[in-house]
Parts: C-alpha cells; structure tokens; sequence
C-alpha cells in the first residue's frame, strides 16, 4: 500500500486509532453473543465457523489494541525509535488467531462432510447473518478511513480481516439458503471448508504485511520517486544516491545523501540540506527525515546501488 501524506496530527491521529481499536472489540464481541444464540437454534456448521471467527476476532482485536497503545506511547531512552513495531507485532498475532480459527473451522466442518444433519431454523440464520454483514460492514469503512488518515499498519491488517468477515458472512447465508431450500446438506459444510481456506489466504496476507515493516522495508518504488524528486529539485542538489526509508507505525524513516557543488561552505551545505529537509518532512508530515552532505566527485563506498 502506497503511503501517502496524511494531514491529522499526531494527537488526531492517535485518538483516531484508539477509536478504531475499542470499535473493533466491541464489534466482535456483540457479535459472538448473537451468533452463539443462532448456532444453538440452527444447529449449522457454517454458523457455527463465523461464531468461531467472532470469537477469534475479539481475542485478536484484544492484542491489537494493547498493542496499538504500546505503539502509540513516545520515544525514550531505551526506546530512541519508538514503539511503532509494536502495531507489526500484533498483525503477527492477529495471523496466528486467524489461522488458529480456520483449522478448527476445517475439522468441524469436514467431519459434518460424513455425518451430514439437516439445517433448522434458518430464518433466525438469515437474521443474524444479515445483522452481522451490516455490522461488520459499518466496522470496515470506519477502520479503513482510520487507516488511511493514520497510516496505522495493525488497523489496515484488523480492517483486512473484517473485510473477509463481510463476505463469509453473506457466503454463510447463500449455504442456509441452499440447505434449507434444496435439501443441500451437504452445502453447508462446503461452505464452511471453503471459508476455512479463504481464511487462510487472510492470515497470509496480514502476516506477510506485518513481517515487511518487521523487517524494514522499503517504502513503496512510488514513494521512493517522490522523495528522490522532491531532494533533486533543490537547484543546489546536484543528484542524490543511498536514499533508505522504512516505516514503524505512525512513523517514517527517510535517509538520503545530497550531492552538491564541492564549491559550497559547510553552512551553505547545511542550509541546503535543512530545506530539502524540510520539503520531505511537508510532503511526508510523520517522518523523521536524515540528510547527508556529499561533495559532487567525492567517491565512497555505497551501501548498495540506487
């Protein structure tokens, strides 16, 4: 995902987080409630998995919002970048209960396969399908809005996985309809294997988003031309090369070498370097933006090739 500048501060951004991280809970949790009381009267498998992903929701919304005030909590001491991987932490959790979730919704299910048992009561499945689908659906737009305005890692990952939530949910009440209507018993734990391995897929995809920030990254190539453009249209900078960035929750990290005219003073040179700064720090407002002064033919080893 491209990061692109946000405007909120860091204090809007933060309150926009945590509000996005308590819905998510409460969300999941209301939900497991009604679904277990549904379970009980259908008796269906593909009920039964989605009050199953509920459940594993909120014990993953849970680690994301400790974790997202872990991340959101200053630098210190010991800490001199932050706490912004802490939010990456939690998308690996968020993975492992998403994955957790979907094996057992397998097994369930595929034993149903050979110990097939009539759908009951589907009406009351349809209802609270259909109450969960607007439920979770208001909770994604809110948590991708959050996500976009806040850059935040973790919420994008939870808004991910309750997006998958929408469409299991609706997959849940095509496999009622077809049992109760057809006589397809056997739908309804197909459906359910088939979420299981669409759940998967979710768990790899949070994962893999997680495991890049952990490992630092490189911003998007987009975001890397910007910045090289931005450092390159000073008419002092004479090219740029090195340019490292990453990101760790809120934050982003920029580090770029400036090459320019070794006719330049050492204060020209660093007031030279402090707009390009400056320029960066505009265009990405939650970065911590590093220059370095190079003298144009001056050559020394590299890091890597841009």
């Amino acid at each position: 995902m491209t990061v692109q500048p946000q405007p909120l501060n860091q204090d809007a951004a933060r309150r926009l987080m945590t509000l996005a991280t308590y819905a998510a809970v409460a969300v999941a949790t209301g939900l497991v409630g009604v679904k277990f009381a549904a379970w009980l009267v259908t008796d269906s498998v593909s009920v039964m998995s989605t009050m199953i992903d509920s459940l594993l929701d909120v014990g993953a919304s849970v680690v994301n919002l400790l974790a997202v005030r872990h991340a959101l909590q200053p630098a210190d001491q010991e800490h001199r970048f932050g706490h912004g991987k802490a939010e990456s932490l939690a998308g690996l959790a968020q993975a492992a209960f998403i994955s957790g979730s979907a094996v057992f919704l397998l097994l369930q299910a595929s034993e149903r396969l050979y110990n097939p048992s009539p759908v009951q009561n589907t009406v009351v499945g349809y209802g609270v399908m259909v109450l969960a689908i607007v439920a979770t659906g208001a909770l994604v737009m809110f948590q991708k809005y959050a996500a976009k305005r806040t850059g935040s890692v973790a919420i994008a990952a939870d808004s991910t996985h309750y997006s998958m939530d929408v469409l299991v949910n609706a997959s849940v009440i095509l496999a009622l309809f077809l049992a109760n209507e057809f006589g397809w018993t056997l739908a309804d734990p197909l459906f359910a294997i088939a979420i299981s391995f669409y759940i998967l897929h979710g768990a790899y995809e949070v994962g893999l988003q997680a495991y890049h920030v952990l490992m630092d990254r490189e911003l998007p190539d987009e975001d890397r031309a910007k910045i090289t453009a931005i450092a390159q249209a000073h008419p002092k900078v004479l090219h740029t090369h090195d340019l490292r960035t990453r990101q760790s929750g809120l934050d982003l990290f920029i580090q770029i070498h400036l090459e320019m005219s070794r006719d330049l003073s050492l204060l020209e040179a660093h007031k030279v370097a402090d707009e390009v700064m400056f320029k960066i720090k505009a265009a990405y407002p939650r970065a911590e933006v590093l220059t370095h002064q190079d003298p144009q033919g001056i050559e020394e080893p590299r890091a890597f090739e841009d």
